[in-house]
C-alpha cells in the first residue's frame, strides 16, 4: 500500500487500566474492524480497543475509541494463515514415506 491509512482516536474513550508499559514507550493494543456501511467522513473502519481473552469470553465488548480511512479501491493486508497453507499444500504434494521432518 503506497498511501498513508488515516486513524483517528478519540483518547477519553481510552480505559486508562489497558495502558502497558513497554521497553520503547506506554501502548494500547487495538483492532480495526471494517464498517459496514461507510461513515459521514468515508470511514471504512472502526477501531475497538482491545479485550483480554476473557472479558471476550465474558460477552464483553471493547469501547469504540475513534475509526480509519482506507483510500478508495485499497484494503489492509490480510494476515497470513500458513495453517491453512500447509493443508493446500498437503493436498497438493503428498507425503512421501521415505521423507524425514528435515527439510532440506
Amino acid at each position: 500500500m503506497n498511501r498513508p491509512i488515516k486513524i483517528k482516536i478519540d483518547v477519553s474513550k481510552i480505559d486508562k487500566a489497558a495502558l502497558y508499559k513497554g521497553t520503547k514507550g506506554t501502548y494500547l493494543d487495538c483492532v480495526a474492524w471494517p464498517s459496514k456501511t461507510a461513515g459521514q467522513y468515508g470511514d471504512t473502519h472502526y477501531i475497538v480497543q482491545e479485550l483480554s481473552r476473557e472479558k471476550r469470553d465474558a460477552g464483553e465488548k471493547g469501547a469504540i475509541i475513534g475509526n480509519m480511512t482506507v483510500p478508495d479501491g485499497e484494503q489492509p493486508q490480510q494476515e497470513a494463515r500458513p495453517v491453512q497453507r500447509q493443508q493446500k499444500m498437503d493436498q497438493v504434494l503428498p507425503a512421501r514415506e521415505d521423507e524425514d521432518d528435515i527439510p532440506f
